[in-house]
C-alpha cells in the first residue's frame, strides 16, 4: 500500500511540508509507504480546456512541458492521495490549483481513474481563511468519487514562518489523528476487496457528463 503526498507551497522550506511529513510518519508506522511530491514553485500552468484528454485516453494531459503527467502517474498508482496547500486569499495556491483543474479533468476522462482511492487534505494558516482551502481539495476528491479520509478537527495547523506549526500542538495532533483515520480506511478497503462487489456506476455516461461541463 502507498500513498502519495502532494506539496503545493512554493517555499523551499515550509509549514505545509512538516504538516505532510508528519502525517506520513503516522502512516509509516502502519506500515504504508508514502512519497512526498513538491509542485509548489513549479512552472505549472491551468487547464486549457482543450478537450483533448477526453480524446487521447491516455491519462495524459497534453501539455508535457511540465511535471503534471509525471504527479498524475504517481497519483493513479497510489492507493490514496494526500493534498497539501498553504492558505493563499482564502484558497489553495496557484500550482495546487493547476493540479486540481489538469488531473482532475485527465482521470475523470480515463473512467475516473482515482475512484476508490482514499483522499486527505491539509493546509497550513496564519490566521484564518483554511476551511475554505480545504474545502478546495475536499472537493476535488469528492467528484474523483474517492473516500475522504477526516480528522479529529478540521486538517489546518496554526503557523507562518516555517515551523511555527510545530507549536500548535492541537493542530500537529490533528495530523497524527489524520493519519490515522487514513491508514484505517486504506487497510479497510484493502481488506474488502474480493469479498464487497465494487459499486455499479456507469463511468461513460459520467465521462459525458463531465465532457459537455468541459465544453461550457
Amino acid at each position: 500500500m502507498k500513498v502519495v503526498a502532494i506539496n503545493g507551497s512554493p517555499r523551499k522550506e515550509s509549514n505545509t511540508q512538516l504538516l505532510l511529513e508528519r502525517v506520513c510518519r503516522r502512516l509509516e508506522k502502519h506500515g504504508i509507504e508514502t512519497e512526498i511530491v513538491k509542485i509548489g514553485g513549479k512552472p505549472l500552468r491551468g487547464c486549457m480546456a482543450c478537450g483533448k484528454c477526453f480524446e487521447n485516453q491516455d491519462n495524459l494531459c497534453i501539455i508535457k512541458n511540465d511535471v503534471m503527467n509525471d504527479v498524475i502517474a504517481k497519483m493513479i498508482d497510489a492507493d490514496g492521495i494526500i493534498l497539501g496547500s498553504p492558505t493563499y486569499f482564502s484558497d489553495v495556491s496557484t500550482e495546487m490549483k493547476a493540479l486540481i483543474d489538469r488531473a482532475g479533468y485527465v482521470t475523470l476522462a480515463n473512467g475516473s481513474v482515482l475512484a476508490g482511492k482514499v483522499g486527505a487534505a491539509v493546509s497550513a494558516v496564519r490566521r484564518g481563511g483554511s476551511q475554505h482551502t480545504i474545502n478546495t481539495m475536499h472537493h476535488f476528491f469528492s467528484i474523483s468519487q474517492m473516500p475522504i479520509a477526516t480528522s479529529s478537527y478540521w486538517n489546518m495547523v496554526y503557523g507562518a514562518a516555517c515551523g511555527e506549526v510545530e507549536h500548535d500542538v492541537e493542530g500537529m495532533q490533528t495530523m497524527d489523528n489524520l493519519g490515522e483515520n487514513m491508514a484505517w480506511l486504506i487497510k479497510s478497503l484493502d481488506a474488502a476487496k474480493g469479498t464487497v462487489p465494487p459499486p455499479n456506476i456507469d463511468r461513460s455516461q459520467q465521462m459525458n457528463f463531465i465532457r459537455l461541463e468541459a465544453e461550457s
